[in-house]
């Protein structure tokens, strides 16, 4: 029994890679190399661009996938320098001591955010029939 679900495991494992991968193949120039209209098949999209997230029927009755993304990239960064010094002496019942010190520090930090949209309809064949993308950064 457990040898059966380790196997199961296994096979389940690289679907999950590959859905994840999937999900940044998603962009403006991937959607224009992917797709050719009255040429490109369901199966092709899905292993391409993996599932949809929206499935649904248009007016006229064609088939429609929706694709919707969104990516939120954040950094910082920081760089600055710090020298010190450290005096001290003294000798019998007298301490002495002293310091001087001083830095300069820097940060920054940035985030942006991206979306892409894409609609593709369908003919009966499961054919690509008409395709739009929108994609957008700030």
């Amino acid at each position: 029994m457990i040898r059966y679900l380790v196997a199961a495991a296994m096979l389940v494992a690289p679907a999950l890679v590959l859905a994840a991968d999937n999900a940044n193949t998603l962009t403006h120039g991937m959607v224009q190399m992917t797709l050719r209209v009255g040429e490109t098949r369901q199966s092709e999209i899905l292993e391409t661009f993996g599932a949809p997230n929206i499935t649904t029927m248009d007016g006229s009755g064609q088939e429609m996938w929706v694709y919707d993304r969104h990516a939120t990239v954040a950094s910082d960064s920081s760089s600055g320098f710090s020298i010190g010094m450290l005096l001290g002496g003294g000798g019998g019942d007298v301490g002495g001591g002293g310091g001087l010190g001083f830095g300069k520090k820097k940060s920054k930090s940035s985030q942006s955010s991206r979306t892409m949209t894409l609609i593709i309809k369908f003919d009966a064949k499961k054919t690509v029939s008409d395709f739009k993308s929108r994609s957008s950064s700030f």
